[in-house]
């Protein structure tokens, strides 16, 4: 795997520039650069704090990574991360479980949880259909999906995928799926701006365009 800026995996350890090894620290920054968000200024303030971070501190925070990789998994219902066969949402019987809102990501999920007004489950997809880059309906849980749908106990899909032309896309294909099973099929209504991503709308935003929704 080639890495940033020429540094490179050899399959032990991380290289810098050809032959010579890294240290320590050019690693940890190396790949604190691969996470979203991160440049190569913030990963050299990230890892110099660790460095200087109370030594219980950074094992802590080596322990949650490792925990998280190794203990999660996906609800066999809603396929969202969780520690036990069913996430917390699908174990709640306060939920109404007649209506699912589709969502892409797991953080897609936690955005309407924070509005607070939803009382639905949700499903998600782990992605969007995008041909381009290889990503087709095997690539996410659109068969979950479906099965539940069939279910009978459903009466809406909310297809909460985000405003762009993969999601509209995946919203589309989601939709011709289940057009035949009679159900309610709806889209979030456009109070989101078009290209934008539900991970970064505010809690009004996203109550606006879910009491806004239009059959689909």
């Amino acid at each position: 795997m080639t890495g940033i800026e020429g540094r490179q995996w050899s399959g032990r350890s991380w290289q810098l520039g050809g032959d010579k090894p890294a240290g320590l620290l050019d690693r940890l920054q190396t790949m604190l650069e691969l996470l979203p968000g991160v440049g190569p200024k913030s990963a050299e303030r990230i890892a110099h704090h660790l460095l200087a971070a109370p030594t219980e501190e950074v094992l802590e925070l080596a322990e949650a990574l490792r925990a998280v990789k190794e203990r999660l998994r996906r609800c066999a219902v809603c396929c969202a991360p969780t520690e036990e066969e069913r996430c917390g949402i699908c174990q709640d019987g306060r939920r109404d479980g007649s209506v699912i809102c589709v969502v892409e990501q797991p953080r897609d999920l936690s955005a309407f949880e924070r509005m607070g007004t939803f009382r639905g489950l949700y499903h998600v997809l782990h992605g969007r259909l995008a041909p381009l880059e290889g990503v087709g309906p095997d690539r996410l849980t659109i068969d979950g999906l479906v099965a539940r749908a069939r279910g009978g106990d459903v009466r809406e899909v909310i297809l909460a995928t985000n405003p762009t032309l993969e999601g509209d896309g995946t919203a589309l294909y989601i939709a011709g799926l289940v057009a035949h099973l009679g159900l309610r099929i709806t889209r979030l209504a456009r109070g989101l701006p078009a290209g934008s991503v539900l991970e970064f709308a505010n809690s009004q935003m996203l109550a606006d365009a879910l009491e806004g929704r239009n059959t689909f």
